[in-house]
């Protein structure tokens, strides 16, 4: 009986270290190939007085799927990235078949730099500055046509929200 309860805790063992292994937020190969997306829900952002609808993508799986296997995002649709602290990013487009804007965003809400993204371009994207906290994608030429320039700001109070409507905790993202 004490060899079956040893090999029932080792069994266990190894299940939860496989299933945190398909957890990591750099490990992209977990993510479904069927394009499944879990759910979309759009909130209501302003950027530099243009309002835009977008998704949000705080969890570490949300961030790795971003907009892979999307065929179509809409004029006015975007999707806002957060991460806890500000670092350098580099975003990539594997699976992802739009061709996109990928705007840079420090700690405060500015937007530093804006940089163009082509499908399935797996070089990825870096940004030069070390303080992005958060990162908007919108389609191709979206920042231009829409007058979005560097130095726009996002409202942090509405991301803080965004997260709460989402059962997040804004503190936990150091907002």
């Amino acid at each position: 009986m004490r060899t079956f309860a040893l090999i029932t805790y080792y069994l266990t063992a190894c299940f939860i270290i496989l299933i945190m292994q398909g957890c990591k937020e750099s490990d992209h190969s977990t993510i479904s190939e069927t394009g499944d997306h879990v759910r979309t829900e759009f909130f209501d952002l302003n950027i530099s007085n243009v309002p835009l609808r977008v998704e949000i993508a705080a969890l570490p799986e949300e961030r790795a799927r971003g907009f892979m296997f999307r065929e179509f995002i809409g004029d006015d649709e975007g999707m806002l990235f957060v991460f806890k602290e500000g670092s350098a990013q580099r975003f990539w487009m594997k699976n992802t078949r739009i061709p996109l804007d990928i705007g840079y965003i420090s700690t405060s809400g500015v937007l530093l730099e804006v940089h163009k993204a082509k499908p399935y371009d797996l070089s990825g994207v870096p940004s030069r500055s070390t303080d992005i906290k958060f990162v908007l994608e919108l389609n191709a030429g979206a920042y231009k046509e829409k007058g979005i320039t560097i130095g726009a700001r996002i409202p942090l109070d509405d991301v803080s929200k965004m997260l709460k409507h989402r059962g997040l905790n804004p503190e936990e993202f150091n907002l």
